[in-house]
């Protein structure tokens, strides 16, 4: 996934020098660092309530610093969730690679997401089902991308494990419908159990491995 190229340096076919080699270096650091300050005011204080102004505060910058970077509080949401989105694929992605994209591979992604991603990202959570949803067209448009992605990504790992395991799904489509109801489960259960209810963190690997064990029975169901 493509993330958002901080402002650098004009190209040029020298070496860069140490002072601008160190300007750019900055540069990045002074963008993470407004980005991490972003992803933890919108989750605590809400998108539509947070303002530049307490951004820039909680970032240490200026508000014109805060403009450099960003156009407006849209653009800084849909880097944030870029960032998000690609952060959270690679999660899964190394999970199914790593197991070869077998059945144990969609296990440990399971795992991985509910008791890594959602136990220690809670604010990346709330920004990407939360305080994303229902905003202006363009960033509907840009989450509507993200999740593609990522039921993209689960659509591939089904496929493979069907090449690799020689099983053949009940129909041409049955990847698809896998992979879309996979994230649904992810979302929707993190949405029940970390959004709407009180915080029941606690729970989570009970819950996590009794979404996985469902998730993966149905896998099975649907081989030949």
């Amino acid at each position: 996934m493509k993330k958002e190229k901080v402002k650098t340096e004009p190209a040029t076919s020298e070496p860069l020098s140490k002072s601008a080699i160190r300007r750019q270096r900055e540069r990045e650091q002074r963008y993470q660092t407004i980005l991490n300050a972003a992803e933890t005011l919108f989750a605590r204080e809400g998108y539509h309530k947070a303002s530049m102004e307490q951004l820039a505060d909680m970032a240490e910058v200026s508000v014109g610093t805060v403009y450099f970077y960003f156009k407006n509080k849209e653009d800084l949401l849909i880097n944030l969730m870029d960032e998000i989105g690609f952060k959270l694929r690679n999660m899964l992605g190394e999970e199914f690679k790593k197991s070869d994209f077998s059945m144990e591979g969609f296990r440990r992604a399971g795992q991985i997401f509910f008791e890594d991603f959602c136990s220690n990202h809670p604010e990346s959570l709330s920004i990407l089902f939360r305080e994303s949803a229902g905003q202006s067209p363009l960033v509907e448009a840009h989450r509507k991308k993200i999740f593609n992605k990522l039921i993209n990504d689960v659509k591939a790992a089904l496929l493979r494990l069907e090449e690799n395991n020689g099983v053949r799904f009940q129909s041409p489509l049955s990847a698809e419908v896998m992979a879309v109801c996979i994230m649904g489960m992810y979302e929707r259960i993190a949405y029940q159990y970390l959004i709407w209810q009180d915080d029941r963190s606690m729970d989570l690997k009970t819950i996590g491995e009794d979404a996985v064990a469902f998730i993966v029975g149905g896998i099975g169901n649907l081989c030949r």
